[in-house]
């Protein structure tokens, strides 16, 4: 499984660093649609790149609803997702050390305000549970329905991409998109108590939201 775990750790670095450096440094002038095109382009180029040696997951919400669609086998899922944190986490590692060289003068992010949480001055629990759990099940939906064998082959990684585009200008106001619990740690480590508080909440919900999905396109695409 090494070319396996190392695409998965690329793949879920290269969706990071996206997360990060749109997030971090070109949101605050351009707006929340840098982030929604930067992540979408890195997943459509990763799993294009890297897709054909791991399956192109990068996210254990994607995972386990492989798994709950029995396109994955059960007993891959926890090493496939210790890589995907593992990568996840790297990458938020470099972006901390790179912020650390920002001007002064300029218009930054925080680790905080690019992380996911609920309640404060933000969404509620509720609000925040519910759409990162619809979000991430319809975009399991997508991917078992473009990597079935009724999908026209080879559009899958675009299909992906652009639901992830469409996923994170929905989602970004109300959670700030994480439907992928290996961003929400990697951004949270470095985002502070309230950061850390909220992170329980992008595993439950994006995990569930992803089995979820996964039995729905089980029952749509089963033979």
């Amino acid at each position: 499984m090494t070319k396996e775990l190392g695409a998965e750790f690329v793949g879920t670095f290269m969706l990071v660093a996206s997360v990060c450096g749109a997030a971090l440094f070109s949101a605050p002038s351009v707006g929340l649609i840098a982030i929604a095109l930067s992540i979408g382009a890195a997943v459509l180029a990763m799993a294009y790149a890297v897709g054909p040696i791991s399956g192109g997951h990068f996210n254990p919400a994607v995972t386990c609803g492989l798994v709950a669609a029995g396109r994955f086998e059960a007993g891959k899922a926890l090493p496939y997702i210790i890589a995907q944190v593992v990568g996840g986490v790297a990458a938020a590692i470099v972006f901390y050390i790179i912020l650390q060289g920002a001007p002064a003068s300029g218009k930054w992010n925080t680790f905080l305000a690019i992380s996911n949480t609920y309640g404060g001055t933000g969404f509620p629990l509720l609000s925040v549970a519910l759409i990162e759990t619809v979000m991430t099940a319809l975009f399991l939906v997508v991917i078992t329905g473009v990597t079935s064998s009724k999908a026209s082959p080879g559009f899958a990684p675009l299909a992906i991409g652009l639901t992830l585009v469409t996923i994170h200008l929905v989602a970004i106001p109300v959670s700030n998109a994480s439907v992928n619990p290996a961003r929400s740690t990697a951004t949270a480590l470095f985002g502070g108590a309230e950061a850390m508080r909220s992170l329980w909440l992008f595993w439950v919900a994006p995990i569930v939201g992803g089995i979820i999905g996964g039995l729905i396109g089980k029952a749509f695409y089963e033979r």
